[in-house]
Parts: structure tokens; sequence; C-alpha cells
């Protein structure tokens, strides 16, 4: 039995796409590894979001490629977005590649492995990742938006979301197998459905996901503020395994950023968008995304993002600096005029100031109780998360392995103690 490793880099969209790949390699008698460690063969799923995911995607099979030459890999093979927009770049750039693939050609790999598509079963069980008990489900690939600085409609193409019973299936099997705990994704989650019947369909399905049995918690992922389902409010209220956390990235507040963004939003509406869900899902835990530097960004229109951060109080951000894509709008039509030490003392400002409002509102969790989930066990601690924290990027709880707790599980926690980026708890409460 040969082994293949896979390597994947960028988004937990990405990491979905490894997942089903490994699933069906694994089913036509391949010894599959998250990994390369001493695998046979190395397939790297590749991300071409912003310039230094790119490059990281780069170094990544340039190492490989010595990796192969050193004779420590038999065969690489490359698939993902950065391949499926510069195949034929790469192909000439990195020849000892074996063979490119674009994002969806997983057909075209097994084909290469020389499995035939014939040995493939009608029904592969998709390889997880992650610790068991979560899991993300992908509802749809694509984006129809047009934003002005983002390639990825010229990666993916326009939405197309899944059906809604085959993502319930899923849940289920899922379920099955242990996980209790569900990450919702997709480009933008909160479009999910208009291409179906032309109506939203999030808030039902996520009502619908909510009613399995076994289903602890549902979070959701990369919402949208235009047209934004206000439906999916009262399922986040009324539905106790519906986390209340909803991920929606602003990326700015001057009107004049946003008018050149093509975000088709304006600071008014952004404002009063945001009044309205903490007004109809009280504690709720929002997470943004915020771009600084876009072409033509003054220091007012800076000076008002930092307000809005200080004013908005948001529990969860993260925020970049701009970088000019290929083939998008602002490639084509701006200058990108905001020097990069500029744009990197900026994004500075920015967390340094959202760092002050983490801190503070972590403090004030100080002496409540939380439902916890525990992740891991990492040095002297468990480490876990509270419904406002998703996987990998949010503030997670540190408790001492002194309590003997089971991974997987929940526990009420009484919260301790806080800094800016985590939060000390125990279960056991005097």
């Amino acid at each position: 039995m040969k082994s293949i490793g896979i390597i994947t880099l960028g988004c937990s969209k990405n990491l979905v796409d490894s997942e089903v790949l490994m699933g069906k390699l694994h089913a036509i008698g391949y010894d599959v590894k998250p990994e390369c460690a001493d695998a046979d063969i190395v397939v790297v799923n590749t991300c071409g979001f912003i310039g230094d995911a790119k490059q990281e995607s780069i170094n990544t099979i340039l190492e490989l490629v010595q990796a192969k030459e050193d004779g420590k890999i038999c065969r690489l093979y490359v698939m993902g977005c950065l391949s499926e927009r510069y195949r034929e770049d790469l192909t000439k750039e990195i020849p000892q590649v074996d063979r490119y693939f674009g994002k969806f050609d997983w057909h075209g790999l097994i084909e290469e492995l020389q499995c035939g598509m014939s040995n493939l079963p009608a029904v592969c069980q998709r390889m997880i990742t992650t610790p068991k008990h979560y899991a993300y489900i992908k509802i749809a690939e694509g984006c129809n938006r047009s934003c002005a600085y983002c390639a990825i409609p010229l990666i993916t193409g326009h939405h197309k979301s899944r059906p809604q019973q085959e993502i319930l299936d899923e849940v289920r099997e899922l379920v099955a197998r242990g996980c209790k705990e569900f990450q919702i994704i997709a480009q933008e989650t909160t479009f999910y459905g208009l291409d179906l019947n032309g109506k939203n369909q999030i808030a039902g399905l996520i009502e619908k996901i909510s009613e399995i049995d076994g289903v602890r918690w549902v979070r959701l992922h990369y919402a949208y503020p235009t047209d934004f389902p206000m439906d999916l409010l009262k399922v986040m209220r009324e539905r106790r395994n519906v986390c209340r956390y909803l991920d929606i990235a602003f990326q700015h507040i001057s009107d004049n950023v946003l008018q050149r963004m093509h975000r088709h939003f304006t600071k008014a509406e952004t404002y009063a968008l945001i009044r309205e869900i903490r007004r109809q899902v009280p504690r709720i835990a929002l997470r943004t995304t915020l771009m600084v530097g876009f072409p033509g960004e003054t220091e007012e229109d800076f000076e008002e993002l930092l307000d809005f951060v200080r004013e908005v109080r948001f529990e969860r951000m993260g925020a970049f600096t701009y970088s000019e894509e290929d083939g998008t709008f602002a490639e084509q039509h701006y200058t990108d005029d905001v020097p990069e030490n500029v744009k990197q003392e900026r994004l500075d400002r920015l967390m340094m100031v959202q760092q002050e409002v983490s801190k503070k509102l972590h403090k004030s969790l100080v002496g409540t109780c939380q439902l916890v989930i525990i992740d891991r066990v990492e040095g002297d601690f468990y480490v876990g998360r509270t419904e406002y924290s998703s996987p990998d990027v949010d503030p997670e709880v540190l408790i001492s392995r002194s309590e003997n707790l089971q991974i997987g599980h929940f526990y009420e926690t009484f919260i301790t103690g806080a800094e800016e980026f985590d939060l000390y708890g125990t279960t056991q409460r005097e």
C-alpha cells in the first residue's frame, strides 16, 4: 500500500477539500496521511488568496521539490487555488512538480495516480483531520460578490449552494462518528440558497442542522453585510445549540473606502446592522475582518476605522494589509498608493486598539460561569473554548491538567483570570 501525504495551506474551506480528497484516496487503497512524513507521494493543496498566502504556497512547493530531489519522496503534485489561477506559469517556473491540478480537479489527480474512477466507490467517507469532536461543513462554493480587491470569484467562479439534504446527511454521518460541534463555512454563507430557488435559505438550513440529535454547537462563519438575512437572527436567539457567534467581514467603515472597495454598504448601514444584530441576539460575539492600506485610504479614513473599532468593541477581530491581486478591479483601475511601511504602521495601530478592547472584554468575564469544550492538552493545561470562540482563530480557555478532564467533553467552567487573548478557568468551584 503506497502512502500519500496531503499538505493543506490556507483556509478551512481548503481543509474540507483536502479531507474529501483524502477520503476518496483512502477508499481506493492508499495509506493517507494529513502531512508528508514518510509518504511516498505528496499533494500540496495551495492557497492563492493574498500575497503572503501565495508566497507560503510557493515556498512549500520549493521545499518539497528539494525533498523529491533528495530522494525523500517519489512524486509531488500540486492542486488548489494557486494552481487554478497560475497553472501555466507554475509549470514553466517549477517543472520538477510531477503535475499541477486545479481547485476542483480531484478526479484528474485520481486518474493520475492510476487508480481509475471506476475503482472509486459511489459514497466515500470524508476523512476528518480536526479533533473528532468538531468539523467544518462547507455549504457552498464560489462567490457572486464583486469586491474590488478580491480574486476569489476569479478562482472559484459563481456561488453554487450544495443541496440542503446533502449537507444534512453529512452532518448526521459526522455525528454518528462522534462529532458534536460544526463550523458552517462558505465563501459567503449568507448567500446560501439564492442560486437554488431565488430565496435565501441559510436560516432554514441552520435551524434544520440544530434539530439533528447529537449536534451540540453550530457556529456560522463568513457572513456578508449586504442583504443580510435577518431571519437568521431569530434562529440564533431561539436555538440553544446555535452559538451566539457571527463571523461577518466589514472590511472598513469609511464611506470613501467602502465605495472604492465595491462593498455596496455604507457606514450608516454598518452601524445600523450591528445595532440590530446585538438587539436581536443579546450577548452575541461578533467577529470581523478589516483591511488597511486600500488604494486611496487617507489618514482620515483610517482614523474613522480606529474610531469604529473603539465604538463597536468587536469581541473578535482580524486584520490585514491590502495586497494587489492580479485581475481584480483594484489592480486594473487603482494605483497601490499607500506605502508598505504606512500599511504596516496602520495595521499595528489598529491591532493595538483591538488588544485593549479584547483585554477589557475578557476582564468582564472573570467571575462568570461559561460552558467550555475541551480541544486538547498543551503543557500544564487543558485548552478549550466557549461558544464565543471558533477553533484556531479565537481566544481559548486554559484549565489546569490537575482537574482530570476529557477531550471533546463540555464542562461548566468558572472564569478565574483573563489576558488579552486567553482566559483561565476551573471546573472545581468551592
